[in-house]
């Protein structure tokens, strides 16, 4: 049940920001929710793979290339999924900050408080 609720927090933070953004255009919830499928896959397959092949690079910027592969999986996932549409690589690169942020929100709000 934990794992719905956070798909469907995923999707919400999806939403929330694309209209905080202009560059970035969600039509509704429904593609939100198929972006944020789209995306764990893709940071689930594809992120990994071009983590290993930009080994070198990461380490001499001291990992902040790692913000340019998270910018590259969003647009990646404009490209397949209708209905959700980036304006560039520098609005991908803000919608990705925005919605770890979101998400990490949203996975503090939803755990349960053990005291």
């Amino acid at each position: 049940m934990n794992g719905i609720v956070r798909f469907l927090l995923s999707g919400l933070a999806v939403l929330l920001t694309s209209y905080l953004l202009p560059g970035v255009h969600v039509e509704h919830y429904g593609h939100a929710l198929l972006v944020a499928a789209v995306l764990a896959i893709a940071n689930a397959i594809v992120k990994p793979v071009l983590i290993i092949f930009t080994i070198p690079i990461t380490i001499f910027t001291l990992g902040l290339f790692l913000l340019v592969i998270n910018a590259l999986i969003i647009m990646l996932v404009d490209y397949f999924v209708p209905g959700f549409r980036v304006d560039g690589f520098w609005w991908a690169l803000a919608f990705s900050l925005i919605l770890s942020v979101f998400n990490s929100l949203f996975t503090d709000l939803s755990k349960d408080k053990e005291r």
